[in-house]
């Protein structure tokens, strides 16, 4: 097998990711070069970290690798846009830590476990309504409206809003692809306030709208509390600090963002792994206590975030390589969850392994998710439906993926039934 040549690896054009993960070149990195100079055609370069330990000890490390710094995408960004888009997965010690005591109590595994009986009755009338009609898009029918349907209602926004945040939700993070990025009367009404698509979250106006939803909802909850996850973020609190309004509409776009997108991508590419290989749906079907063990399988085959920024904040010494203060690395998650070190035959789809040390979730640290427990459960809940359900399903027609050097998923997924009962 010819040796890639590893100065021509290219990983931040999103095209690299249309086709499919680049396995390929990560597996010659992990192997040859682990901390690897990348250079940019629009930035300064960067650090590609692509093993599982180094993930994991970058993750863990605030102090040496910052999120704060220059946020956490490849862009760099300047002092006035940093003030008006930082959330709280760009802040570090201690005032991460402040923001994370005063919303981490809405997010405990008893909390989620709250939702769980909503999360499998809007599982069941979306595959019932979806499965009545023999042939569906996974990523449309399912994938998209799963998520979004729980988040509205732990959130206390309207289910009418459903359609309209998925939507919004797309167009934050898929400002890349054609199909899905905001329309340009958005960019144009977004600068007719005075903001450039640079002052906003992934670059992206449709921030602006979910920055304006969430205002007028936070609003709403002052003047009129309710049992919902928004009042709860108003009213939160940690040793009589509470979040301002800024941090507060950073932080409802963050969860749009974390609690849609990321496990849209996960549910997507988990029914794409089953279609392709159904010995393994058939191997959970037989033993459901199999199920939790399947859940971090498909997360890490998944692994709906390619990677996130850390910036060196000192010089560092990195498995031989000068790593100079300010320099941008980033944290290849997508990589990591496939080091060979950690998880033996890494390209097999297995839900006989044990996959919990993966790094979908940020390899630990304080900035590990918010969101897991609420990820994992809709996870095992959909999942559960189906072979509650008998389901099995076949591609039925062409697929198409994400344009995003970000995002990992799929676009659409049509499927049509062939077994079910």
């Amino acid at each position: 097998m010819a040796t890639l040549d590893l100065s021509a690896i290219e990983l931040k054009d999103p095209d690299v990711y249309v086709d499919g993960v680049p396995h390929a070149s990560f597996r010659a990195l992990r192997e040859h070069d682990p901390v690897h100079w990348h250079p940019e055609a629009d930035g300064p370069g960067f650090w590609a970290i692509t093993k599982h330990a180094d993930v994991v000890a970058i993750s863990k490390d605030p102090k040496r690798f910052s999120s704060a710094a220059r946020f956490i995408y490849y862009e760099e960004i300047d002092e006035e846009s940093m003030a008006i888009r930082r959330s709280m997965i760009e802040t570090d010690p201690p005032e991460h830590t402040r923001l994370r005591r005063i919303v981490s109590p809405l997010f405990t595994p008893k909390m989620v476990e709250d939702y769980r009986g909503h999360a499998r009755a809007v599982a069941d009338r979306l595959l019932d309504q979806a499965v009545a009609r023999g042939s569906f898009d996974w990523v449309h029918d399912i994938c998209e409206m799963m998520p979004i349907r729980i988040f509205v209602d732990v959130f206390g926004a309207p289910e009418s809003d459903a359609d309209r945040l998925a939507r919004l939700a797309n167009m934050l993070v898929a400002v890349d692809d054609p199909d899905l990025a905001p329309p340009p009367e958005m960019y144009a009404a977004a600068r007719a306030r005075g903001f450039e698509p640079h002052h906003l979250p992934f670059s992206s106006p449709a921030a602006l709208e979910l920055f304006d939803y969430a205002q007028a909802l936070c609003d709403a909850r002052r003047a009129e509390p309710r049992d919902d996850l928004i009042t709860r973020l108003v009213e939160a609190e940690w040793e009589g600090d509470r979040l301002t309004d800024n941090e507060l509409v950073n932080f409802c776009q963050l969860l749009v963002f974390a609690g849609n997108e990321t496990t849209r991508n996960s549910l997507a590419t988990g029914m794409h792994r089953f279609i392709e290989q159904p010995d393994q749906l058939d191997l959970l079907d037989r033993d459901r206590a199999l199920m939790k063990g399947a859940v971090e399988e498909v997360l890490r085959w998944a692994t709906p975030i390619y990677a996130f920024r850390r910036t060196a904040t000192e010089d560092v010494e990195l498995r031989g390589k000068e790593i100079k203060a300010g320099d941008k690395l980033m944290l290849y998650y997508i990589s990591a969850n496939f080091d060979e070190e950690v998880f033996p035959d890494p390209e097999r789809f297995d839900v006989t392994r044990d996959a919990a040390a993966q790094v979908v979730f940020g390899g630990g640290g304080p900035h590990y998710c918010l969101g897991a427990f609420l990820a994992r459960m809709q996870v095992e809940t959909l999942f559960t439906a189906v072979l509650d359900r008998g389901l099995r399903f076949a591609v039925d027609g062409p697929t198409a993926r994400l344009r995003s050097n970000f995002g990992n998923g799929f676009k659409t997924l049509p499927v049509r039934v062939v077994a079910g009962r």
